[in-house]
């Protein structure tokens, strides 16, 4: 296999394990379809699916590189860190993330009062169909309950109305910080990369701050080709890469077949510019 950066890797995807809509078995036979050749799942501040996909992508003849997605407390916003090529057997990374989802359940117990309070009752319940563990509720699966009971006509109509800063059913949450999570991946083998940089609406000065402490704790990738990022964006953090030697990483961020911007294995390449975060794993890929 070839590992420039001209290979379809999809690095980022959600299963049932967190909040997407498919089995980690369905995502591997999903992006093995959609000509994957590198896949990793990367469910939200979890590992448990890991044996799973590890197995499924096995079964299909798909390379993989084991995942999760920590989310971390940053300047007043919720910034995500993807760990790639870890060992998904480190117990100081599987307590960590415990520690990091406890309080998810208080949480969305508070989202969905908030909602009954605008006429908007049985929300904590109606959530709690479509992932079956308190532990794992988030927004998310709110949103879902709120478009197939009705009162939206789709996921972004929920969040311009919905369970954000400032409008009903949002409540926050205390997530890792920055320093922990860089540290459970790079100490169980794995390396550190910011998750989709575009989202999280940063001044120059808070983007460059979160780039710099971050490679002070030992990140070292930067997703530059993800599922949420414009051509543009493309563009601008390949060149952010280069900037500050970060390693380029790239994924779907799939969720559902429904609700998904980007189909597994669709994604445009890296530039050819980058180094990409799969040759420095080359020895973490599982065939």
């Amino acid at each position: 296999m070839n590992l420039d950066a001209s290979l379809n890797a999809d690095l980022h995807c959600h299963s049932v394990v967190s909040d997407g809509t498919l089995t980690p078995e369905a995502l591997a036979e999903r992006a093995k379809a959609g000509g994957v050749d590198l896949w990793s799942l990367t469910d939200h501040d979890e590992i448990g699916g890991q044996a799973r996909a590890l197995a499924a992508a096995r079964a299909a003849g798909l390379p993989y590189l084991t995942g999760t997605e920590i989310s971390v407390s940053f300047a007043g916003r919720v910034v995500h860190i993807v760990g790639l090529g870890f060992d998904h057997g480190a117990e100081e990374m599987a307590e960590g993330l415990r520690a990091t989802r406890g309080g998810r359940e208080a949480r969305a117990r508070e989202m969905a009062a908030g909602l009954a309070e605008v006429g908007i009752p049985g929300a904590f319940e109606g959530a709690l169909k479509y992932v079956g563990n308190p532990e794992l509720i988030s927004r998310t699966h709110f949103a879902r309950f709120l478009v197939d009971a009705g009162h939206c006509t789709d996921v972004p109509e929920v969040f311009r109305r919905f369970l954000t800063e400032g409008k009903p059913g949002f409540v926050p949450h205390k997530w890792a910080a920055l320093k922990d999570a860089v540290g459970w991946i790079t100490r169980a083998g794995g390396i550190a990369v910011i998750a989709h940089p575009g989202r999280y609406d940063f001044t120059p000065t808070e983007e460059y701050a979160l780039i710099t402490e971050f490679i002070g704790h030992g990140g070292r990738g930067i997703e530059v080709v993800t599922g949420s990022h414009t051509v543009a964006e493309y563009a601008k953090y390949a060149d952010t890469a280069v900037e500050f030697g970060l390693l380029a990483s790239r994924g779907s961020d799939f969720h559902s077949p429904d609700e998904s911007r980007v189909d597994l294995g669709t994604l445009q390449p890296l530039p050819g510019k980058l180094t990409p975060v799969w040759a420095e794993l080359a020895d973490r890929i599982h065939r």
